[in-house]
C-alpha cells in the first residue's frame, strides 16, 4: 500500500507494508488464541518517566516537546513486531511501522480534533511533517482535523492530558472488535527532586504482548530520552 505526501514542493511516496502472520509458526500463536478467543484480556500500567535531559535539550534547540515525544514513543514501539499486530481484510498480520494519531485541543470551544502525522525513521523528517500538518489543519474543528483524507490503517492512538498529574490511567473500550495496537497517554509534567517527571500510561492487548515486551519498550524509551543527541 502506498500514499502520497506533499511537503512544500516535494512529493514523497510512503509505503505501508502489511505482513500476514501464520499462527501455526508464530511463537505467540497459542497465547494469541487464548487471550483473544478463550479469555480476551487487556491490561494497562502507568510509570513515571524522567524527561529532564530530553526536555532541556529540546528547549536549547527550540524544538517543540510534543512532536518529539510522538516520534520517540512511536519509534520505540516500532522496534517490536508485537506492538504492530492488526487485522486487515480479516487477515492477522503486522505493519512495518505504526503512525501516531493524536488530539489537537481547541481553546475557543474546549473540544478536540484528531490529527495524524506519517511516521519516518528520521526525526527531522517527521518533525517537519508535524509542523506542516499543524499549520494546515490545527484550526479545523470536528472529529478529524484532516477532513480530506482518512487516518491510515497503521495509525495508533497516542494522547496527552497536560492539565492532570495522574498516578494511573486506564482506557476502556466499548467496542467489540479485534484491536491490538497499544494506546498511550501522558499527563502533566511534575517536578520532583530537581527532575522533570512525566506520568505515562500504556494500554495493551494480552493476545499480542506480555510484560516482557513492555519492559523492553520502557528500557528503550528511557535510553532515548536520556540520549536525545543520538536522534536529534
Amino acid at each position: 500500500m502506498q500514499s502520497t505526501w506533499i511537503v512544500g514542493e516535494r512529493k514523497m511516496i510512503i509505503e505501508r507494508n502489511f505482513h500476514p502472520i501464520d499462527l501455526q509458526k508464530w511463537p505467540r500463536g497459542q497465547m494469541f488464541y487464548y487471550f483473544s478467543k478463550v479469555a480476551p484480556t487487556g491490561y494497562s500500567l502507568t510509570v513515571e518517566l524522567d524527561i529532564t535531559v530530553m526536555k532541556t535539550t529540546l528547549k536549547e534547540r527550540k524544538i517543540k516537546f510534543f512532536p518529539a515525544y510522538l516520534w520517540l514513543i512511536t519509534s520505540m514501539l516500532n522496534k517490536q513486531v508485537e506492538f504492530k499486530v492488526a487485522v486487515k481484510d480479516e487477515v492477522l498480520g503486522y505493519w512495518d511501522t505504526l503512525t501516531p494519531i493524536y488530539p489537537i485541543f481547541h481553546e475557543d470551544d474546549q473540544t478536540i480534533s484528531l490529527m495524524w502525522t506519517e511516521y519516518d525513521d528520521k526525526f527531522s523528517v517527521f518533525y517537519d511533517r508535524y509542523l506542516e500538518n499543524y499549520q494546515q489543519y490545527a484550526n479545523n474543528h470536528g472529529v478529524l482535523s484532516q477532513p480530506d483524507k482518512m487516518p491510515p490503517e497503521n495509525s495508533y492512538s497516542i494522547s496527552c492530558i497536560p492539565w492532570i498529574e495522574f498516578k494511573h490511567f486506564s482506557l476502556q473500550s466499548f467496542e467489540n472488535k479485534p484491536y491490538y495496537f497499544p494506546t498511550v497517554e501522558a499527563g502533566s509534567f511534575v517536578e520532583k527532586n530537581g527532575k522533570i517527571m512525566l506520568p505515562f500510561s500504556i494500554t495493551l492487548h494480552h493476545a499480542t504482548t506480555d510484560g516482557w515486551h513492555v519492559k523492553q519498550f520502557l528500557d528503550d524509551v528511557k535510553y532515548a530520552m536520556n540520549h536525545p543527541l543520538d536522534w536529534l
